[in-house]
């Protein structure tokens, strides 16, 4: 199935962010299970793509808007209840394995873990795209941390647009 998303590619929390976006409307990727088969394949997660699993992605989506946009972690605190990080020693060397009882919250514990990474990591490059008509994420790699659309190519050409033609009336 191919995804439909116009935005792929970002740390795993904003892609679940990302399964909404403005195209001739809103459109959510996760409206049903074959939208979450579709996320699930694009994200590398092996779990049941059935209700139960829906809903608690939709559970984890909202709780790490809530988190991101208002910072609100209470639900975000609720989906991390879920699972935890099961630390050991292996042939290998030391090795953090993801511990999910119940698989249908696997794929929304990783999205949450993630943002828990991605805060630790750079909490201020944690963006949404800066167009007043987009509602796509982005976590900011420029070198210099200026970013401020999910894509030059789309929004930030639509912007630099729109102030070009204003400045000809």
């Amino acid at each position: 199935m191919l995804d439909p998303r116009p935005h792929l590619g970002e740390p795993l929390a904003l892609d679940l962010l990302n399964t909404r976006w403005i195209e001739h409307g809103p459109q959510d990727l996760l409206t049903d299970v074959t939208g979450l088969e579709i996320w699930l394949h694009a994200a590398g997660i092996d779990a049941p793509a059935d209700e139960r699993t829906l809903g608690a992605v939709l559970d984890a989506r909202t709780a790490i808007y809530d988190t991101v946009r208002q910072a609100d972690h209470t639900a975000l605190n609720d989906v991390l209840d879920h699972g935890r990080i099961r630390r050991t020693l292996t042939d290998t060397g030391p090795a953090d394995t993801p511990d999910v009882s119940d698989p249908a919250w696997l794929p929304g514990w990783l999205a949450a873990d993630n943002l828990l990474q991605l805060i630790a990591q750079a909490p201020d490059r944690i963006r949404q795209c800066a167009h007043p008509d987009c509602v796509l994420f982005f976590f900011d790699t420029s070198k210099n941390g200026t970013r401020r659309w999910h894509s030059m190519a789309t929004c930030g050409n639509r912007t630099k647009a729109a102030r070009h033609y204003a400045k000809q009336t």
